[in-house]
């Protein structure tokens, strides 16, 4: 799968503007400032219908206009399928499949996997849990309708469980029978989705750790995802009754599939503590890396990988070791953002692939 075209109106910092790709790939180079990341970030908004960077639709939006619109002409299995993006103030966004629109974005959802290398990832080792569950949930999504329905399906009762408790504590009244129908939903799909999420883990991290070592070098040291769950403890169920005091008292619910984590360790140690910058960087890289061999192994189709300031990630020989990746046949359309031509272009040379080079 590749990307032929791209238009944009009215997206971040761009009037309008019309590039067409190369199959292999493609430097976005110039300044900072002049939009090489938005150019990725709108080929991520094609496949994810939203942005990477800024999920509020509104800020996506050119400063001086009232709508944008992402265009993209892409050749899937020997078929050309046109997807567009559009979002207008005070109105829903929408996104068209050959001009037809989607009823709900979550049937768009793994229909172009793609996966996106950015300065930006590091957030998944400093932010909380809720970023990495995302990461978690963002990669079994993309293969998986049924996940990604129960995911939606329990954030709704998790919502209207926790507005229970709100009420429970505002009128001072409490209701077992209505309580124990949100713990008999959210038992049934955080188990789900609980399972899913486990079974995803133990595939992923033998391809995570092969990743690592290719572009580590075969460094010596110990690299680990480690699933955290309360639900290792017993069924949800019964994590929900035992903790309805906590739960009265703190208004919310303090224990389920929403509370997971994805740990990060290197030599049995927490890499956010332990790991250097470079260590870290890899670590990042290898897991988006997997991600890529993982999606396609599911998709049956190759992902288009975005690299945005890459060379802010790695040392200019890891960026060839990454680059020449893509001479293997398991890599498709490679994007590169970068504020030195010069330096992008001897790299993309060095791998004798076709290339086009873009400057803003």
């Amino acid at each position: 799968m590749f990307l032929n075209r791209l238009s944009l109106v009215n997206y971040k910092n761009f009037d309008s503007i019309d590039l067409e790709f190369d199959p292999v790939i493609n430097c976005i180079v110039g300044n900072n400032g002049m939009g090489k990341t938005n150019i990725l970030d709108a080929i991520y908004h094609l496949s994810y219908g939203k942005s990477y960077f800024n999920p509020v639709s509104t800020q996506n939006i050119k400063y001086d206009a009232d709508f944008f619109l992402v265009e993209g002409e892409f050749e899937k299995k020997g078929r050309t399928e046109k997807i567009t993006c559009s979002y207008k103030k005070g109105l829903k966004k929408v996104i068209k499949r050959n001009g037809k629109a989607y009823d709900k974005f979550s049937e768009h959802i793994g229909f172009l996997p793609l996966v996106i290398i950015s300065p930006t990832d590091r957030n998944l080792i400093i932010e909380g849990s809720e970023t990495r569950r995302k990461f978690v949930d963002g990669v079994i999504s993309q293969s998986d309708k049924l996940y990604l329905q129960n995911l939606i399906k329990y954030n709704k009762v998790l919502v209207q469980r926790n507005s229970l408790l709100k009420y429970f504590a505002v009128n001072h009244t409490f209701d077992s029978d209505t309580l124990s129908i949100y713990n008999d939903q959210l038992h049934e799909l955080g188990t789900s989705i609980h399972e899913k999420r486990k079974a995803f883990i133990e595939t992923f991290i033998p391809i995570f750790q092969e990743q690592y070592a290719h572009i580590s070098d075969k460094a010596t040291e110990e690299i680990m995802l480690t699933y955290e769950s309360q639900l290792a403890q017993g069924e949800l169920k019964k994590l929900l009754e035992a903790s309805i005091d906590k739960d009265r008292a703190l208004q919310y619910t303090s224990v389920g599939v929403h509370k997971d984590d994805l740990a990060f360790s290197i030599d049995q140690h927490p890499i956010k503590k332990f790991g250097s910058q470079g260590q870290q960087k890899t670590f990042l890289i290898a897991l988006k890396l997997a991600q890529f061999h993982f999606m396609k192994k599911q998709a049956q189709t190759t992902p288009i990988l975005l690299l945005d300031d890459i060379f802010d990630k790695l040392d200019e020989s890891r960026v060839a070791q990454v680059v020449a990746l893509v001479n293997k046949e398991s890599f498709g359309q490679l994007f590169i953002s970068d504020t030195h031509k010069e330096r992008t272009e001897k790299v993309v040379k060095s791998i004798h692939q076709s290339y086009k080079i873009f400057t803003l």
